[in-house]
């Protein structure tokens, strides 16, 4: 009897640990829809879709800059950075965008209507992506940390580690909030990572490798870093720094 009750739970334990590895992550691509024009000089670091207008965070010191333009890449709005600034993710929380920015320690705050400067907040470390859930901001820094911010103070609330399984998934970059999760980009690779954000699990991994099949022969720095939402019809939008174009697509089985 005792060796039977031994034998149950040493069985309920491997079942137990065999479950820690979280739920089955999904293998997803790219189904393209359509493809846009995009500035082949923009070096593309956060990217939001809001009311028919994409809003474009672009970095690099002395060519940052916040833009506003049609999907068809006519620049509405144009703002540029002090040359000291790199820009870097960006935000919409109400009517405010929220640009980072990557070692300067500065959030930028601007008036979405007419892009004019509401000022600043300090926050240390690196500053990478940047996206909003309708309660708090999520912010990377290139690591495998996600941090959760408050909105008007810009306070970090908490954070979680992005795993993969068990291994933590470094080098976060571009971030885009949807429906209580979390996309963002890997730097320097052509896969996004959907994530809960309560734990941290990826729950999808994203193939984005067709669009740079589509694009042919690039430079070694354009890497894709540009996620947009698309509301009202469940597409994305996925551009990457010194993209000729900007692709609506939909994430699909793989």
């Amino acid at each position: 009897m005792i060796a039977a009750v031994r034998l149950a739970l040493l069985v309920s334990a491997v079942a137990l640990l065999a479950g820690c590895g979280g739920a089955k992550v999904e293998r997803l691509t790219v189904s393209v829809v359509a493809q846009h024009p995009h500035d082949p000089q923009a070096f593309t670091q956060g990217l939001l879709w809001h009311d028919g207008a994409l809003y474009e965070s672009t970095g690099l010191l002395g060519a940052s800059s916040l833009r506003e333009t049609t999907v068809d890449g006519e620049v509405v709005r144009f703002r540029p950075l002090a040359r000291d600034l790199f820009g870097e993710g960006l935000a919409l929380v109400g009517d405010e965008l929220l640009q980072l920015t990557w070692q300067n320690g500065l959030l930028l705050r601007y008036d979405l209507a007419t892009f004019e400067p509401r000022g600043s907040q300090s926050y240390e470390g690196e500053g990478w992506g940047l996206c909003f859930d309708g309660q708090a901001l999520w912010m990377s820094d290139g690591s495998a940390t996600l941090t959760r911010r408050d909105p008007l103070t810009f306070a970090a609330l908490s954070s979680v580690v992005v795993k993969r399984g068990s291994k933590p998934v470094t080098q976060l970059n571009e971030l885009e909030c949807v429906d209580g999760l979390v996309y963002a980009n890997v730097w320097k690779s052509d896969e996004i990572m959907r994530i809960d954000p309560k734990t941290g699990a990826v729950t999808a991994v994203i193939d984005a490798a067709p669009l740079r099949r589509l694009m042919g022969a690039m430079d070694p720095e354009a890497v894709l870093n540009g996620i947009a939402f698309m509301q009202s019809t469940g597409n994305f939008l996925l551009t990457g720094k010194l993209w000729p174009t900007l692709f609506e697509v939909k994430f699909v089985a793989q």
